[in-house]
């Protein structure tokens, strides 16, 4: 790999072994390399600093690795390649279906590990030098999706967790309209389709504690009949 095009790596491992391991692996391919030994360290510097791959262990001492992963997806695409010496189906399952786009298992050959990492890149849809803030901004709306805090006029905004992924699920599809279904499966799941009442009541408490003043919204906009857009940045 050449140095011109030298990807950035976010490890996050709380085994200190590990870490040194993947971090003479990687820079010998002609990585750099970031190390974080716990969930809120690595999604701290993976807002600082966005890497271009994230390699995340489930068992950390802090967050759930499926609880990082799911954090981070909610504002980046950054490739995550899972590193966890759990090799059940179901947690290879729910780590891709949380977001992973990979699950090597521990101990891995060095270089199966590469070669995954290689792959990886090369699909990613998004460039590390072009990878989205975790700053959202729209008119009075502030939103700093790595650590969670909500402002509306400058002021910090208390929302509950449905409200959070609600405006989570909007921030990631900004511009666009979601439908009332895609809504209710993504935050409620999928057995939650056909209840459009319930997500009326939160559209409803987000919008009273996001919007500007009074009069027709202005950020969260209503698609008659279909479902909701969320007004992108000006």
């Amino acid at each position: 790999m050449s140095a011109t095009a030298a990807p950035f790596a976010l490890v996050i491992d709380d085994e200190p072994q590990i870490r040194r391991l993947l971090r003479t692996l990687l820079e010998a391919d002609g990585y750099r390399v970031a190390e974080a030994p716990t969930g809120e360290a690595g999604l701290a510097a993976a807002a600082q600093k966005p890497p271009g791959v994230v390699l995340l262990d489930l068992g950390l001492p802090d967050l759930a690795g499926i609880e990082v992963l799911r954090r981070l997806r909610e504002w980046t695409p950054v490739p995550v390649l899972i590193l966890s010496v759990r090799d059940a189906e179901e947690e290879k399952v729910a780590a891709l279906d949380a977001g992973a786009d990979d699950y090597v298992t521990k101990p891995f050959a060095s270089s199966e590990l590469l070669a995954r990492l290689r792959v990886m890149l090369r699909h990613a849809s998004t460039p590390a030098q072009a990878a989205p803030s975790p700053i959202f901004r729209s008119g009075p709306l502030e939103v700093d999706l790595a650590a969670r805090v909500v402002r509306a006029e400058a002021q910090e905004v208390k929302l509950t967790a449905t409200e959070y992924a609600l405006l989570a699920l909007f921030i990631k599809h900004t511009g666009r309209v979601l439908t009332h279904r895609q809504i209710l499966r993504e935050v409620w799941g999928p057995r939650a389709e056909e209840h459009r009442q319930y997500l009326r009541v939160y559209v409803a408490h987000l919008r009273r504690k996001i919007e500007p003043g009074e009069g027709p919204p202005k950020l969260i906009v209503t698609e008659s009949g279909v479902g909701y857009r969320l007004c992108a940045p000006e």
